[in-house]
Protein backbone atom coordinates (compact mmCIF):
# COMPACT_ATOMS: atom_id res chain seq x y z
CA UNK A 1 0.00 0.00 0.00
CA UNK A 2 1.11 3.42 -0.71
CA UNK A 3 0.88 6.57 1.65
CA UNK A 4 -2.17 7.95 0.08
CA UNK A 5 -4.03 4.75 0.32
CA UNK A 6 -3.13 3.99 4.13
CA UNK A 7 -3.81 7.34 5.30
CA UNK A 8 -7.32 7.22 3.58
CA UNK A 9 -8.23 4.09 4.82
CA UNK A 10 -7.15 4.61 8.56
CA UNK A 11 -8.99 8.57 8.47
CA UNK A 12 -11.43 6.54 7.34
CA UNK A 13 -11.72 4.28 10.49
CA UNK A 14 -10.97 6.58 12.86
CA UNK A 15 -13.82 8.99 11.97
CA UNK A 16 -16.77 6.49 11.35
CA UNK A 17 -15.90 3.30 13.37
CA UNK A 18 -14.45 4.48 16.64
CA UNK A 19 -15.84 1.37 18.61
CA UNK A 20 -13.25 -0.70 16.53
CA UNK A 21 -10.48 1.58 16.19
CA UNK A 22 -9.82 1.11 19.65
CA UNK A 23 -9.38 -2.51 18.92
CA UNK A 24 -7.68 -2.27 15.37
CA UNK A 25 -4.88 -0.52 17.49
CA UNK A 26 -4.36 -3.74 19.04
CA UNK A 27 -4.08 -5.82 16.13
CA UNK A 28 -0.33 -7.01 15.10
CA UNK A 29 1.44 -4.33 12.41
CA UNK A 30 0.96 -6.96 9.94
CA UNK A 31 -2.46 -6.57 9.49
CA UNK A 32 -3.44 -3.58 11.20
CA UNK A 33 -2.59 -1.46 8.17
CA UNK A 34 -4.82 -4.14 6.10
CA UNK A 35 -7.78 -3.64 8.59
CA UNK A 36 -8.12 -0.41 7.89
CA UNK A 37 -8.02 -0.47 4.23
CA UNK A 38 -11.16 -2.41 4.81
CA UNK A 39 -12.66 -0.85 6.71
CA UNK A 40 -12.97 1.85 4.82
CA UNK A 41 -13.64 0.14 2.23
CA UNK A 42 -16.89 -0.87 3.30
CA UNK A 43 -17.67 2.87 4.41
CA UNK A 44 -17.40 3.69 1.42
CA UNK A 45 -19.83 1.22 -0.50
CA UNK A 46 -22.38 1.89 2.78
CA UNK A 47 -21.92 5.35 2.18
CA UNK A 48 -23.31 5.18 -1.00
CA UNK A 49 -26.93 4.08 0.17
CA UNK A 50 -26.47 5.79 3.47
CA UNK A 51 -25.21 9.16 2.41
CA UNK A 52 -26.14 9.38 -1.52
CA UNK A 53 -27.01 13.14 -1.19
CA UNK A 54 -30.40 12.72 -3.20
CA UNK A 55 -28.59 9.98 -5.65
CA UNK A 56 -31.17 8.58 -7.55
CA UNK A 57 -31.36 4.36 -6.77
CA UNK A 58 -30.47 3.59 -10.91
CA UNK A 59 -27.19 5.72 -9.82
CA UNK A 60 -26.47 4.05 -6.33
CA UNK A 61 -26.38 0.59 -8.19
CA UNK A 62 -24.24 1.83 -10.90
CA UNK A 63 -21.64 3.26 -8.35
CA UNK A 64 -21.82 0.10 -6.20
CA UNK A 65 -21.24 -1.76 -9.80
CA UNK A 66 -18.62 0.44 -10.33
CA UNK A 67 -17.08 -0.41 -6.96
CA UNK A 68 -17.61 -4.11 -6.96
CA UNK A 69 -15.58 -4.06 -10.58
CA UNK A 70 -12.79 -2.35 -9.09
CA UNK A 71 -12.80 -4.24 -5.98
CA UNK A 72 -12.36 -7.74 -8.20
CA UNK A 73 -9.66 -5.79 -10.28
CA UNK A 74 -11.74 -5.45 -13.85
CA UNK A 75 -11.80 -2.01 -14.12
CA UNK A 76 -9.44 0.49 -12.42
CA UNK A 77 -10.75 2.29 -9.43
CA UNK A 78 -11.05 5.58 -8.89
CA UNK A 79 -10.06 6.03 -4.74
CA UNK A 80 -7.54 4.81 -3.51
CA UNK A 81 -8.95 2.43 -0.48
CA UNK A 82 -10.76 0.79 -3.19
CA UNK A 83 -7.45 0.51 -5.23
CA UNK A 84 -5.67 -0.93 -2.26
CA UNK A 85 -8.80 -2.95 -1.21
CA UNK A 86 -8.28 -5.08 -4.56
CA UNK A 87 -4.22 -5.72 -4.17
CA UNK A 88 -5.30 -6.89 -0.31
CA UNK A 89 -7.53 -9.06 -1.88
CA UNK A 90 -5.49 -10.49 -4.55
CA UNK A 91 -2.84 -11.23 -1.79
CA UNK A 92 -4.63 -12.86 0.76
CA UNK A 93 -7.13 -14.39 -0.99
CA UNK A 94 -10.25 -12.81 -0.38
CA UNK A 95 -12.79 -15.36 -2.13
CA UNK A 96 -14.81 -12.97 -5.20
CA UNK A 97 -17.96 -14.49 -3.68
CA UNK A 98 -17.58 -12.58 -0.55
CA UNK A 99 -16.78 -9.18 -1.89
CA UNK A 100 -20.05 -10.14 -4.25
CA UNK A 101 -22.04 -10.91 -1.05
CA UNK A 102 -21.10 -7.86 0.38
CA UNK A 103 -21.53 -5.47 -2.65
CA UNK A 104 -25.42 -7.63 -3.10
CA UNK A 105 -26.32 -6.58 0.64
CA UNK A 106 -25.43 -2.71 -0.03
CA UNK A 107 -27.35 -2.69 -3.26
CA UNK A 108 -30.29 -4.83 -1.35
CA UNK A 109 -30.74 -1.74 1.37
CA UNK A 110 -31.44 0.82 -1.87
CA UNK A 111 -34.75 -1.21 -2.13
CA UNK A 112 -35.69 -2.75 0.50
CA UNK A 113 -36.22 -1.42 4.13
CA UNK A 114 -38.12 -3.86 5.87
CA UNK A 115 -37.25 -7.42 7.07
CA UNK A 116 -40.39 -9.94 7.59
CA UNK A 117 -38.78 -12.63 9.19
CA UNK A 118 -35.43 -13.23 11.20
CA UNK A 119 -34.13 -16.08 7.95
CA UNK A 120 -34.35 -12.61 5.85
CA UNK A 121 -32.66 -10.26 7.84
CA UNK A 122 -30.03 -13.42 7.86
CA UNK A 123 -29.65 -13.93 4.12
CA UNK A 124 -29.06 -9.40 4.22
CA UNK A 125 -26.50 -10.02 6.83
CA UNK A 126 -24.57 -12.87 4.87
CA UNK A 127 -23.10 -9.83 2.97
CA UNK A 128 -23.03 -6.72 5.32
CA UNK A 129 -21.79 -9.00 8.36
CA UNK A 130 -20.40 -12.83 7.49
CA UNK A 131 -18.83 -11.55 4.52
CA UNK A 132 -16.58 -8.99 6.44
CA UNK A 133 -16.24 -11.55 8.93
CA UNK A 134 -14.92 -13.91 6.02
CA UNK A 135 -12.88 -11.32 4.68
CA UNK A 136 -11.30 -10.20 8.36
CA UNK A 137 -9.77 -13.80 8.87
CA UNK A 138 -8.44 -13.98 5.28
CA UNK A 139 -6.23 -12.06 5.80
CA UNK A 140 -4.90 -12.73 9.13
CA UNK A 141 -4.64 -16.02 7.53
CA UNK A 142 -5.18 -18.83 10.30
CA UNK A 143 -4.03 -22.13 10.39
CA UNK A 144 -7.51 -23.79 10.12
CA UNK A 145 -9.94 -21.49 7.96
CA UNK A 146 -12.55 -23.80 7.90
CA UNK A 147 -12.97 -24.08 11.21
CA UNK A 148 -12.54 -20.63 11.91
CA UNK A 149 -14.76 -19.28 9.29
CA UNK A 150 -18.30 -19.87 11.05
CA UNK A 151 -17.25 -18.26 14.15
CA UNK A 152 -16.41 -15.19 12.43
CA UNK A 153 -19.32 -15.41 10.59
CA UNK A 154 -21.13 -15.32 13.84
CA UNK A 155 -19.28 -12.54 15.57
CA UNK A 156 -20.01 -10.91 12.57
CA UNK A 157 -23.36 -10.95 12.57
CA UNK A 158 -23.39 -10.16 16.03
CA UNK A 159 -21.72 -6.84 16.01
CA UNK A 160 -24.40 -6.42 13.06
CA UNK A 161 -27.30 -7.59 15.70
CA UNK A 162 -26.21 -4.76 17.76
CA UNK A 163 -26.03 -2.33 15.37
CA UNK A 164 -29.51 -2.75 14.60
CA UNK A 165 -30.71 -3.00 17.94
CA UNK A 166 -28.61 0.54 18.75
CA UNK A 167 -29.57 2.58 15.70
CA UNK A 168 -33.75 1.41 15.46
CA UNK A 169 -34.59 5.17 16.20
CA UNK A 170 -31.60 6.47 13.74
CA UNK A 171 -32.18 4.09 10.82
CA UNK A 172 -36.03 4.72 10.75
CA UNK A 173 -35.82 8.52 11.13
CA UNK A 174 -32.73 8.60 8.80
CA UNK A 175 -32.95 6.05 6.23
CA UNK A 176 -36.46 4.67 6.87
CA UNK A 177 -35.49 1.20 7.16
CA UNK A 178 -36.15 -0.98 10.17
CA UNK A 179 -33.79 -3.65 10.97
CA UNK A 180 -35.92 -5.55 13.36
CA UNK A 181 -38.00 -8.40 12.01
CA UNK A 182 -41.54 -7.29 11.59
CA UNK A 183 -42.36 -10.98 12.96
CA UNK A 184 -40.95 -9.98 16.31
CA UNK A 185 -42.49 -6.12 16.24
CA UNK A 186 -45.99 -7.74 15.33
CA UNK A 187 -45.26 -10.96 18.44
CA UNK A 188 -45.35 -7.86 20.96
CA UNK A 189 -47.53 -6.09 19.73
CA UNK A 190 -45.29 -3.03 18.39
CA UNK A 191 -45.86 -1.29 14.99
CA UNK A 192 -44.04 0.91 12.49
CA UNK A 193 -45.98 3.80 13.37
CA UNK A 194 -45.07 3.73 16.79
CA UNK A 195 -41.66 3.66 15.53
CA UNK A 196 -41.30 6.39 13.95
CA UNK A 197 -43.31 8.41 16.56
CA UNK A 198 -40.44 6.82 19.00
CA UNK A 199 -43.40 5.50 20.55
CA UNK A 200 -41.25 3.39 23.80
CA UNK A 201 -44.26 0.55 24.88
CA UNK A 202 -44.06 -2.21 27.42
CA UNK A 203 -44.17 -4.30 23.65
CA UNK A 204 -41.37 -2.68 21.88
CA UNK A 205 -38.70 -2.82 25.30
CA UNK A 206 -39.51 -6.39 25.29
CA UNK A 207 -39.18 -7.04 21.31
CA UNK A 208 -35.92 -5.45 22.16
CA UNK A 209 -34.90 -7.80 24.83
CA UNK A 210 -35.77 -10.61 22.90
CA UNK A 211 -33.15 -9.11 20.00
CA UNK A 212 -30.70 -8.61 22.64
CA UNK A 213 -30.58 -11.91 23.52
CA UNK A 214 -30.60 -13.64 19.82
CA UNK A 215 -27.81 -11.37 19.19
CA UNK A 216 -26.02 -12.72 22.56
CA UNK A 217 -26.38 -16.20 21.38
CA UNK A 218 -23.99 -15.06 18.00
CA UNK A 219 -21.50 -13.74 20.97
CA UNK A 220 -21.40 -16.56 22.35
CA UNK A 221 -20.63 -18.93 18.99
CA UNK A 222 -18.23 -16.36 17.80
CA UNK A 223 -16.36 -16.11 20.91
CA UNK A 224 -15.81 -19.58 20.77
CA UNK A 225 -13.65 -19.11 17.32
CA UNK A 226 -11.39 -17.12 18.41
CA UNK A 227 -8.86 -19.26 19.40
CA UNK A 228 -8.70 -20.72 16.17
CA UNK A 229 -6.97 -17.11 14.59
CA UNK A 230 -3.28 -16.69 14.65
CA UNK A 231 -2.36 -15.87 18.85
CA UNK A 232 -0.90 -12.32 17.72
CA UNK A 233 -4.84 -11.71 16.63
CA UNK A 234 -6.37 -13.62 19.21
CA UNK A 235 -6.75 -10.55 21.75
CA UNK A 236 -7.85 -7.88 19.60
CA UNK A 237 -10.25 -9.44 18.14
CA UNK A 238 -12.05 -10.43 22.06
CA UNK A 239 -11.23 -6.96 23.05
CA UNK A 240 -13.87 -6.08 19.93
CA UNK A 241 -16.40 -8.10 20.65
CA UNK A 242 -16.57 -7.25 24.75
CA UNK A 243 -16.29 -3.11 23.43
CA UNK A 244 -19.28 -3.52 21.13
CA UNK A 245 -21.31 -5.87 23.33
CA UNK A 246 -20.93 -3.19 25.87
CA UNK A 247 -23.60 -1.31 24.25
CA UNK A 248 -25.85 -4.30 26.01
CA UNK A 249 -24.88 -3.47 29.36
CA UNK A 250 -26.27 0.53 28.29
CA UNK A 251 -29.23 -0.82 26.67
CA UNK A 252 -30.66 -2.52 30.08
CA UNK A 253 -29.59 0.26 32.02
CA UNK A 254 -31.81 2.25 29.66
CA UNK A 255 -34.58 -0.63 30.38
CA UNK A 256 -34.21 -2.04 26.26
CA UNK A 257 -35.36 1.79 25.08
CA UNK A 258 -33.26 2.65 22.71
CA UNK A 259 -35.99 5.31 21.04
CA UNK A 260 -35.24 7.89 23.76
CA UNK A 261 -31.36 8.10 23.74
CA UNK A 262 -28.88 6.00 21.49
CA UNK A 263 -26.80 3.82 23.85
CA UNK A 264 -23.54 5.04 23.10
CA UNK A 265 -20.12 4.00 24.73
CA UNK A 266 -17.84 7.08 26.14
CA UNK A 267 -14.29 7.09 25.96
CA UNK A 268 -13.51 6.47 29.56
CA UNK A 269 -15.70 3.50 29.76
CA UNK A 270 -13.78 1.82 26.45
CA UNK A 271 -10.63 2.19 28.49
CA UNK A 272 -11.69 0.99 31.40
CA UNK A 273 -13.11 -2.46 28.82
CA UNK A 274 -9.34 -1.72 27.61
CA UNK A 275 -7.57 -2.29 30.41
CA UNK A 276 -9.68 -5.07 32.41
CA UNK A 277 -9.89 -7.41 29.44
CA UNK A 278 -6.31 -7.30 29.16
CA UNK A 279 -6.00 -7.92 32.61
CA UNK A 280 -8.45 -11.14 32.25
CA UNK A 281 -6.03 -11.77 29.02
CA UNK A 282 -2.90 -12.19 31.01
CA UNK A 283 -4.46 -14.59 33.65
CA UNK A 284 -6.52 -16.52 32.04
CA UNK A 285 -5.29 -16.49 27.91
CA UNK A 286 -8.67 -18.34 27.33
CA UNK A 287 -10.83 -16.39 24.89
CA UNK A 288 -14.51 -17.17 26.38
CA UNK A 289 -13.75 -17.42 29.79
CA UNK A 290 -11.83 -13.43 29.88
CA UNK A 291 -15.52 -12.89 27.85
CA UNK A 292 -17.65 -14.37 30.17
CA UNK A 293 -15.64 -12.60 32.98
CA UNK A 294 -15.69 -9.41 31.16
CA UNK A 295 -17.99 -8.44 28.81
CA UNK A 296 -22.00 -7.90 29.12
CA UNK A 297 -23.69 -10.76 27.58
CA UNK A 298 -24.68 -13.08 30.26
CA UNK A 299 -23.54 -16.85 30.33
CA UNK A 300 -26.40 -19.08 29.14
CA UNK A 301 -26.83 -20.80 32.34
CA UNK A 302 -27.70 -16.97 33.63
CA UNK A 303 -31.59 -16.73 34.70
CA UNK A 304 -34.25 -14.88 32.61
CA UNK A 305 -35.29 -12.34 34.81
CA UNK A 306 -30.95 -11.64 35.65
CA UNK A 307 -30.40 -11.62 31.95
CA UNK A 308 -32.60 -9.03 31.65
CA UNK A 309 -32.26 -6.80 34.49
CA UNK A 310 -28.16 -7.59 34.93
CA UNK A 311 -26.06 -3.93 35.61
CA UNK A 312 -22.50 -3.38 35.86
CA UNK A 313 -20.42 -5.71 37.79
CA UNK A 314 -19.80 -4.66 41.21
CA UNK A 315 -16.90 -2.33 41.43
CA UNK A 316 -16.76 -1.34 37.64
CA UNK A 317 -17.64 2.45 37.35
CA UNK A 318 -20.92 2.47 35.75
CA UNK A 319 -20.99 3.80 32.10
CA UNK A 320 -20.97 7.50 31.39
Amino acid sequence: MNDSQRKRGKAIHRETGKTFYYATRLLPERIREQTYVLYGFFRIADEVVDDSSGMEPGDQRARLEAIRAAALGREPADDPVIEAFSEIREETGIADEEVDAFIDAMIADIDTDRYETYEQLEGYMRGSAAAVGNMMTAIMDPDQPETARPHAMALGEAFQLTNFIRDVREDIEELGRVYLPLETLRRHDVTVDQLERAAVTPGFRRAVQSELARAEACYRRGIQGIEYLPADCQFAVLQAAVLYAEHHRLIRAQEFDVLSERPSLSRPRKLWLIARTWWNWRRYRDPVTVFRRVSAVPTEEAPPDETATRGPDRGVPSPD
